[in-house]
């Protein structure tokens, strides 16, 4: 079993990791079962923030605009990951966003971890709610906040260490760490010419929309080119 690890989490914009954005990612180092260190961070995601996803995180436009961009943030998130094994609820959700935006910016991101949500769904009845909140209701794991990074990392923590005092004497190798598999494709940015005619879509239809050119990937601006063309048409325009 393991007593040294990194719990970490992540908020984004939504759930596809090939479409959706960082907005929030928080890392806690764990030595010999007590946290003593943080790695925090609000990400500017370089679009708005839909209502519902603000409404489940509280992550609004305004507390991230003056945010570093993840180009920023995940070379120091990494340095500070290390070799350490990851924790985290759902972890592959978590693990697959910082793997892509690793990939992006020219890093390697290969590690073992414990997935809290598999000790749970081993160990708890088959009716019980098995998300953090109900697993940390069900097993006493006071939880701060729900839907914020240093929150969920906190409490996923707690949770281990619950699990592992009830179980792990029994079960050690359930608590053993597992290598991580995700291998995403590094993402090229738009073309000049693709940001060129999403301005020019954008002032032809008169679209009240804020896109950070520069943050655009080219399946991005690909995708919101074809949404507008779908919605509003082409732009006609004399050059």
């Amino acid at each position: 079993m393991i007593d040294s690890y990194i719990a970490l989490d992540v908020e984004t914009t939504g759930l596809d990791v090939k479409k959706e954005k960082i907005t929030e990612l928080a890392m806690i180092k764990v030595v010999n079962d007590r946290a003593v260190d943080r790695f925090l961070a609000l990400v500017n995601p370089g679009r708005p923030i839909n209502a519902y996803v603000s409404a489940l995180t509280g992550i609004t436009d305004e507390m991230v605009k003056d945010a570093p961009a993840i180009e920023e943030v995940i070379g120091p998130a990494l340095d500070f990951a290390g070799d350490l094994p990851l924790l985290g609820h759902n972890l592959m959700f978590d693990y697959r966003f910082i793997k892509k935006a690793a990939v992006n910016n020219g890093r390697e991101f290969e590690h073992m971890g414990v997935d809290t949500l598999r000790l749970c769904r081993l160990f708890m009845g088959e009716d019980q709610k098995k998300n953090l909140a109900g697993a940390c209701a069900f097993y006493h794991v006071p939880q701060s906040e729900a839907h914020r990074a240093q929150a969920d990392a906190d409490s996923a923590h707690r949770l281990f260490q619950a699990l592992k005092s009830r179980y792990g004497g029994e079960r050690p190798e359930d608590f053993r760490p597992f290598p991580l598999f995700y291998q995403p494709k590094r993402d090229q940015p738009a073309t000049k010419r693709q940001k060129e005619y999403l301005q020019d879509l954008i002032k032809y239809h008169r679209i009240n929309i804020t896109v950070q050119m520069d943050a655009l990937t080219r399946s991005e601006a690909s995708r919101m080119i074809d949404a507008i063309i779908l919605q509003h048409g082409k732009a006609f325009l004399k050059r």
